[in-house]
């Protein structure tokens, strides 16, 4: 049994984790409230947007936009989307693990890893897959820091540009989508080429529009928005799952901490007891001798 000094000293290393744990919930709370709230307004512009390019592509010929091009896959790029920091659960290890599932998906194949997040960097930049390259970003890392469109738009139009130059046939996302505080949903989504809409048969799709100056012009500039856009959507998505994973991560460490020391003083009590009883038992024993 541990001594007395030992189980106090143990009490007080909890006592202080919890407090740690306590406090970066609280951060990750409120964090999470600001990045919700960015996320939330964004999808409904982002959805619109789609719709209104599907809408248009349905009604024109966009096999000359390069990004509709579908080729022979040879040369493929992921785009593994992490955070730049721990403590927030499975929530890096998920998006590596199924990033390496898509790498076995195209087996064979040229593939490169750009990593968004300072935790995926860190792991795929010890493998063969990571990108060497200097055509495309390598401070990926810093887009987290004070997230805003403006600092997408230049990794979004390189990604773009050798997707158009044909260095790469496909580009994936691996990303956690944020649903709520409590649940983040690992996506694997093509970025390039651009999929056919699937709603093209439907009644928005086939609206009664007056475009100026003209369908194509509209699509040639929508295009490379829509992309931007749904690139700084990935983004906000799995930078709103991050908080809500850490808090949700910190939140169960602090309930652990709670149980550890109630556990440990129990035990703590108990082990005084016993002292107690055995210090009752010295004196008595010793009573009785001197009697003798």
């Amino acid at each position: 049994m541990p001594s007395l000094k030992d189980v106090r000293d143990r009490i007080s290393s909890v006592s202080s984790t919890k407090q740690i744990t306590s406090a970066m919930k609280m951060v990750s709370a409120a964090k999470l409230k600001r990045a919700q709230d960015a996320i939330v307004r964004m999808r409904p512009y982002s959805e619109k947007l789609n719709d209104i390019l599907g809408n248009l592509s349905a009604s024109i010929d966009t096999s000359e936009s390069p990004y509709f091009q579908e080729r022979d896959v040879q040369n493929v790029l992921i785009l593994p989307v992490t955070s730049n920091r721990g403590l927030c659960g499975a929530f890096n290890a998920n998006v590596i693990k199924e990033t390496g599932k898509l790498i076995e998906k195209y087996k064979g194949k040229n593939i490169t890893v750009l990593a968004i997040g300072k935790k995926a960097d860190d792991h795929f930049k010890k493998t063969e897959y990571n990108i060497k390259g200097t055509f495309l970003p390598r401070n990926t890392n810093e887009l987290f820091d004070g997230l805003n469109y403006d600092k997408i738009v230049d990794p979004a139009e390189k990604i773009m540009k050798a997707f158009e130059h044909k260095d790469f046939d496909v580009v994936h996302f691996v990303y956690n989508r944020f649903k709520n505080a409590g649940v983040q949903i690992l996506t694997s989504e093509q970025f390039l080429p651009i999929l056919p809409n699937q709603d093209q048969s439907s009644e928005s799709a086939q609206g009664d529009y007056i475009f100026e100056p003209n369908k194509a012009e509209i699509v040639e500039d929508l295009i490379p928005k829509s992309l931007k856009t749904q690139f700084y959507k990935v983004l906000l998505d799995s930078h709103a799952a991050e908080h809500g994973a850490r808090m949700t991560a910190m939140h169960k460490a602090t309930d652990n901490a709670t149980d550890m020391i109630k556990e440990l003083k129990l035990s703590y009590n108990k082990a005084r007891q016993a002292a107690i009883t055995g210090e009752i038992l010295e004196i008595v024993g010793g009573a009785e001798a001197l009697n003798n």
